[in-house]
């Protein structure tokens, strides 16, 4: 069926986007197709369609930099769309790509609008630009692109229609489009990429640009595969490691045994005696081995003769920082009188982002310049800490941005770019950093622990007062500067730290008085946001206590969550996921069921677990049904994909995987013994529901790891009798 055409004031712009390796940049590329591309631009989270429309209303002629672009925008965060000769729509993405499968949600957005065939939709990454925002993360990169995606995809359709109807002669309302072309009455056809050039010079659409009601979406809404899965199966998607930057040579660094460990002094004559070794330099975290290969990189790592000086961690240990937040937490204030209480104590272990891509970046230092590659979540304030790192302005380092192979937070800070820069600096070249999985986890950034004490007031069968108080390790002033690591790079821990103690605040139950204080334990270690960041604890453990209250009144846990939530669409999502996982069926001794909710990002979850606890050194999920309200969902699959990652998040999290502090030094090293869940631990059985909904997109990538985590705490908790209270279970 084809679409009518959907009114938008003219939006203008223009943007130099990404440069790969050797390739020319995008102005050249532009003077080489001449007339024959059409460009538009909307500016990013202007507020409503009316807003942005005006936000970015054409200027004179003159300000106008190519007679073929055919907007104009003084705001560098933009969208950028572009219509080749090839007939291909690209448009170059202020965010990353991780693994969510944003650039499929957006692909989809442009292919919506403008009835383009997806397969012909583009969408490359941006590199660092000047300002405007490029952050991804917090769970917002769909809500926050949703609609000036649909309005820059709606105004290039109705210019290209536009250009058709001039061409033929014909009424612009007679012509429909479809399958990136756009058809006349009497069944011509026109390729978008052939009316590029005459689109280019439409200042005022013959017909409406306005995006199209969600009664007509025949794209947003439909379950889609990854518009990259074929390249990342075949191995044709392009990671940091994979790229041939000219003259860059593989580097690693020996790092200490401890955390923020200092070299005293290094013996490099073996190293660099070795063969295809090209420099050994000192850097803030070690000691740095360029070489021909990483084979012979790490033979020369090896070959190091090191003298460390211990961090200023090396006499602490876990039941030493155990006590410390136990110690930090704030004191409860006094319960209402008369009144009973449910209360509990938790702990949480440090946690490891741990991404299945290392840490990897290509970087390129010069003497008035630098040219980066890596995967990031905040390009500029990474080119800003890199600029600082080598002493040049922010205006001479250019980042390029890279797709990468999973993040969870760890990306949102620069440290192996950073190093990289500092590196090429010091050796004179172009240089591949890659960290090993054993420096990342030993010395990459981590959740932080945390203490919890938690306190419900009950009287006259209903909670009355709730409390919550809790302590987080904090990294201790300039820690990251230990390492040369500028928490402009990304989220700092402080900030981390700082999140606020009580989502329940906000009136997910109806609790009677609601407060919470939080404290917390400074230590010179490398922390960062880790997924779903302080919900993923703090909820957590809310969530177990939500059960205890059940339990000690005498209610089902389904249904004492269903009198008390305010809310009624996290209602429907606990309904939903007690109806489809069976709530309360008979099952075998030392299996149980456990459920849990939660609301954040103008979204809402419910997950139901089934454990086999038999064995208790040795739970295993053997089923995972979760149900989630997330407004419109751009890809359903997308969307049932990131709520299977949480479940695997809460499993790990809560039954096997943290790390040890010991002296100083984190004792795990790769997936060996940093015990994340693998498929063997992975429920036989999963089942993600989407609720149905019109409202705009809410955030959704973080959302299940609280109530996958709470469910999992409670079905254990059900099935073996017990009440866990450290994280995870088998610490």
């Amino acid at each position: 069926m084809d679409s009518p055409i959907p009114s938008h004031p003219d939006l203008d712009a223009a943007d130099d986007g990404p440069r790969q390796p050797g390739a020319p940049g995008r102005r050249s590329v532009i003077q080489a197709l001449a007339a024959a591309t059409l460009t538009l631009a909307v500016p990013i989270g202007a507020g409503s369609l009316p807003e942005a429309a005006a936000a970015a209303t054409p200027g004179p002629p003159e300000a106008r930099r190519d007679s073929h672009t055919v907007a104009t925008g003084t705001d560098e965060e933009r969208l950028v769309l572009e219509v080749t000769t090839a007939n291909k729509v690209v448009v170059r993405l202020p965010r990353v790509e991780v693994g969510q499968g944003i650039t499929t949600a957006v692909a989809m957005m442009i292919a919506e609008e403008l009835d383009a065939r997806l397969v012909d939709v583009q969408i490359p990454l941006a590199d660092a630009r000047a300002k405007g925002n490029q952050f991804t993360g917090g769970s917002s990169s769909v809500s926050s692109l949703y609609d000036p995606a649909r309005a820059l995809a709606a105004t290039a359709r109705a210019r290209l229609v536009t250009a058709a109807a001039k061409r033929w002669n014909l009424p612009a309302r007679t012509l429909r489009t479809r399958d990136t072309k756009v058809v006349g009455p009497d069944g011509r056809t026109a390729t978008f990429g052939s009316l590029s050039a005459d689109a280019a010079r439409i200042s005022r659409p013959a017909v409406s640009s306005r995006p199209k009601p969600a009664s007509r979406h025949r794209v947003i809404g439909k379950p889609t595969t990854r518009v990259d899965a074929r390249d990342i199966v075949t191995g044709k998607a392009k990671y940091t490691g994979d790229l041939t930057v000219a003259g860059a040579k593989p580097t690693v660094v020996a790092r200490p045994p401890t955390l923020m460990g200092k070299v005293v002094s290094v013996d490099d004559r073996a190293a660099r005696a070795l063969p295809g070794v090209r420099a050994v330099v000192r850097v803030p975290g070690g000691v740095a081995v360029v070489a021909d290969t990483f084979h012979h990189a790490f033979k020369a790592k090896e070959a190091l003769r090191i003298t460390w000086a211990p961090g200023p961690l090396a006499a602490l240990s876990d039941a030493a920082i155990r006590s410390r937040l136990r110690a930090a937490v704030p004191r409860l204030g006094t319960p209402p009188s008369g009144s009973t209480q449910v209360a509990g104590e938790f702990e949480f272990a440090f946690v490891s982002h741990a991404p299945m891509e290392v840490l990897t970046a290509v970087a390129d230092v010069r003497a008035g310049s630098a040219e980066v590659w890596f995967s990031s979540q905040t390009p500029q304030s990474a080119r800003d800490s890199i600029a600082e790192a080598v002493g040049l302005p922010g205006s001479k380092v250019r980042v390029h941005v890279v797709r990468g192979g999973g993040s969870f937070g760890r990306r949102l800070d620069s440290d192996a770019a950073i190093e990289a820069a500092l590196i090429s600096k010091a050796a004179r070249r172009p240089v591949k950093l890659m960290w090993s999985r054993a420096d990342d986890m030993r010395h990459g950034r981590m959740r932080p622990a945390s203490h919890h004490r938690i306190r419900a007031s009950v009287q006259r069968g209903r909670v009355v007062a709730f409390e919550h108080a809790v302590a987080s390790v904090n990294e201790s002033d300039g820690a990251a500067r230990e390492q040369s690591l500028s928490a402009q790079g990304g989220v700092s821990a402080a900030a981390v730290a700082a999140a606020g103690p009580l989502p329940s605040g906000s009136g997910l139950y109806n609790f009677g008085r609601v407060s919470g204080n939080s404290g917390g334990v400074r230590l010179a270690m490398p922390l960062g946001a880790w997924r779903s960041v302080g919900s993923g604890t703090i909820r957590t453990a809310e969530e177990i206590i939500i059960d205890e209250v059940a339990r000690s009144l005498g209610e089902d846990p389904v249904a004492f969550r269903r009198v008390t939530l305010r809310s009624t669409a996290v209602r429907a999502v606990l309904d939903k996921v007690a109806t489809a996982g069976r709530w309360s069926r008979t099952l075998p001794a030392g299996h149980a069921q456990g459920v849990a909710v939660h609301e954040e990002y103008g979204s809402c979850v419910a997950c139901l677990v089934e454990i086999d606890a038999t064995d208790r050194k040795k739970p295993r999920v053997l089923k995972v049904v979760m149900a989630a309200d997330v407004g419109t969902a751009v890809n359903p699959r997308g969307l049932q994909a990131q709520l299977m990652g949480t479940a695997i998040d809460g499993i790990s999290t809560v039954l096997r995987a943290g790390l040890h502090i010991d002296r100083g030094a984190v004792r795990e090293s790769s997936y060996a013994d940093f015990r994340y869940a693998r498929q063997q631990h992975a429920p036989t059985h999963f089942e993600a529901h989407i609720m149905p909904s019109r409202k705009s997109p809410g955030g959704a990538g973080e959302l299940g790891v609280p109530a996958a985590a709470g469910a999992v705490a409670n079905a254990y908790a059900r099935a073996t009798g017990t009440r866990p209270r450290r994280f995870p279970i088998d610490f």
